[in-house]
């Protein structure tokens, strides 16, 4: 998998963090630099670790599946992709706004918007990916796009829809997924 892959999956992967981000600052308007740098920092640290842990546990079994891998990959960047397209489309009436400045929530944040990041890093197990440039390249890229949505919604946040990010990051995920298994069948 090329860096210019991983930095299409690093994209693809914030997008979620975006998305909260988007939220968090629209829903808490006093967010101060320090707590924006805070919220990003967490955001890149937990989807820059999660796929170290799941390498860590994908590789453990791979011997046992390298067969069909390429399949376990696709399949995987699928239903991570489907999964972001029908969150973002779904009615999110009855979403509850978070205090983001609570170390609790922002911790839960983290891990949830980073399950994702958790079972790609499996993935990457499979197709040989090298796990320390994917995880500080997705950790990076994360942080600058939480940045980002953080400041973007403190600016514009009445006028923005999150959820053409959660949609494009899904599309993303499915569109790479498709494109290694059809390399690994057809070359």
């Amino acid at each position: 998998m090329s860096l210019i892959e991983i930095f299409i999956i690093g994209i693809g992967l914030a997008m979620d963090c975006f998305a909260v981000s988007l939220s968090c600052s629209i829903s808490t308007p006093c967010l101060k630099k320090r707590e924006s740098l805070k919220i990003a920092f967490f955001f890149g640290l937990f989807q820059g670790g999660m796929p170290v842990l799941g390498w860590l546990i994908g590789k453990s079994f791979y011997n046992s599946v390298s067969s069909i891998d390429h399949w376990i990959a696709f399949s995987i960047l699928a239903i991570i992709g489907i999964k972001m397209i029908t969150e973002a489309i779904k009615d999110n009436s009855e979403k509850q706004n978070f205090n983001i400045k609570i170390f609790k929530v922002l911790l839960l944040l983290s891990v949830a918007t980073s399950i994702d990041a958790f079972v790609i890093g499996m993935s990457f197990a499979f197709l040989q990916v090298s796990i320390l440039t994917a995880a500080i390249s997705i950790g990076v890229i994360t942080f600058l796009i939480s940045v980002f949505g953080l400041f973007i919604g403190k600016q514009f946040g009445a006028i923005i829809n999150s959820k053409w990010a959660e949609i494009s990051g899904g599309i993303i995920l499915i569109g790479i997924g498709a494109k290694t298994l059809i390399q690994h069948l057809y070359f």
